[in-house]
């Protein structure tokens, strides 16, 4: 017998004994009342004590029968109201158990139910199928038959960590038969009944295909990878064959070899093999020196490359230095021409070949930064493609791929810079260029 049905048993009797107390209670208050009355009544008058004597007993027995009508009355209807309750409850209770039902056998996920010892109290089909096992027999299982000895070492941690309360969510690998390899996603779930922890609920999912797509669009990306960094070293490396050819093309019309210009294309020969390996800094971090450089020789340097192809393209280039004293920058002299020939580059090819091209290019100081101003007189561009400039593969030219400007970004950004870009379409486009002054010398350093 349990506790609930002992507490109902002496509710029955306590409602028992106070009818029968009460009843008890009455009749003696009745006796002692009527014999009263009756003395005083037969002294005054002997019919009316006849009378009362006759119809005392009925008078009795309507008094009490109101009285324990009232009491089982209200006890009745405390009882059906409390039943009831019990009723409303247990249906309630049901409906939850359904819903929970519901929640363990048709989740899309396997749930298995297990005791503190980890024996298998309960499973979904789900379960039956990710493990391949029927209910009866995940009963007598152990779950190193599923696990190798790294594995089960590293699930059984997971499970003490269950049993202080603590939900955990973690992968693993299980072997089945015939060879069988399943990725799982697996929760551990306390189950908590009056604040203590009487099992746990495990839920598995299995990823393994998942898993394969996944290595299969990692494996497609690395192609891609390759493709665009393809397509970004053939852009880079343009830039100085485009200013070789222009050379040859010279020596080839004055039939002479001007060891000036010898100079030059030697360093850009040495562009090409650094730029090769410069294609990095987009997807890698590499080390290279930092020195005190002089940004006025470094543009010198750059318009010399430049003004071949911008007098092919009609284009004038024209260079101010408005700073009053040399400004030196520290950083990488190759990947700083790199940066300002992509952006003299770009400006030359958004001229229309119907307008007198002009870009200037100002060198100027703003507080403890040095300014590199390249503007032109081309097309311009909508606003709103200001802010896709250096996006890889983003690029206003018909044929552009982007990474020029991605570069040049991640280049400035290396260097403590920054770019910023100012357009208005037909009226030409300015880009700004700023770099940390450096006035002492100091030794070469690394960045990565």
């Amino acid at each position: 017998m349990n506790l609930g049905e002992l507490s109902t048993m002496k509710q029955a009797k306590d409602i028992a004994l106070k009818i029968s107390v009460t009843y008890v209670l009455l009749g003696i208050l009745w006796i002692v009342l009527s014999d009263y009355f009756s003395m005083i009544i037969a002294h005054e008058k002997l019919s009316m004590y006849i009378y009362f004597q006759r119809y005392k007993g009925w008078l009795f027995t309507l008094v009490t029968g109101m009285i324990i009508f009232l009491l089982v009355y209200r006890r009745t209807n405390e009882l059906i109201i409390s039943n009831e309750k019990l009723k409303k409850k247990e249906k309630q209770l049901q409906i939850r158990n359904q819903h929970y039902h519901s929640l363990f056998e048709q989740n899309p996920d396997a749930v298995l139910e297990l005791s503190l010892d980890g024996n298998v109290v309960s499973v979904n089909s789900e379960a039956e199928g990710l493990l391949e096992s029927t209910h009866e027999q995940l009963k007598e299982v152990k779950f190193s038959k599923f696990l190798d000895e790294v594995e089960m070492k590293r699930v059984t941690e997971y499970f003490f960590q269950t049993f202080k309360g603590w939900a955990s969510t973690f992968e693993t690998t299980i072997h089945l038969a015939n060879n069988n390899r399943k990725i799982l996603r697996c929760s551990l779930v306390p189950i908590i009944v009056n604040r203590k922890v009487t099992g746990i609920f495990a839920i598995a999912r299995d990823i393994t295909l998942h898993r394969e797509n996944e290595e299969m669009v990692i494996a497609s990306e690395k192609l891609s990878v390759i493709g665009q960094l393809a397509a970004a070293v053939a852009h880079e490396i343009r830039n100085p064959l485009t200013s070789l050819k222009g050379f040859i093309q010279l020596m080839q019309i004055s039939n002479r070899n001007n060891h000036d210009h010898l100079d030059i294309m030697l360093s850009e020969v040495d562009r090409i093999d650094l730029i090769s390996g410069e294609m990095l800094i987009l997807g890698k971090q590499q080390e290279f020196d930092l020195r005190r450089e002089k940004l006025d020789d470094i543009l010198k340097q750059v318009l010399v490359l430049m003004e071949a192809q911008a007098h092919l393209d009609n284009v004038s280039i024209q260079y101010k230095n408005l700073a009053e004293k040399p400004l030196y920058v520290l950083g990488e002299g190759n990947q700083l021409k790199q940066v300002f020939i992509n952006i003299i580059k770009n400006a030359v090819e958004s001229i229309p070949d119907n307008k007198d091209g002009n870009v200037s290019i100002t060198l100027v100081t703003r507080g403890d930064d040095a300014h590199v101003v390249v503007a032109d007189n081309g097309v311009g561009m909508e606003p709103e493609r200001i802010g896709h400039l250096g996006e890889p593969f983003y690029s206003t030219k018909e044929k552009g791929t982007g990474l020029g400007l991605a570069v040049c970004q991640k280049i400035i950004e290396r260097h403590k810079g920054h770019i910023h870009f100012q357009s208005e379409k037909e009226k030409g486009t300015a880009v700004e260029i700023s770099l940390p002054i450096v006035d002492e010398e100091i030794p070469a350093a690394s960045a990565d």
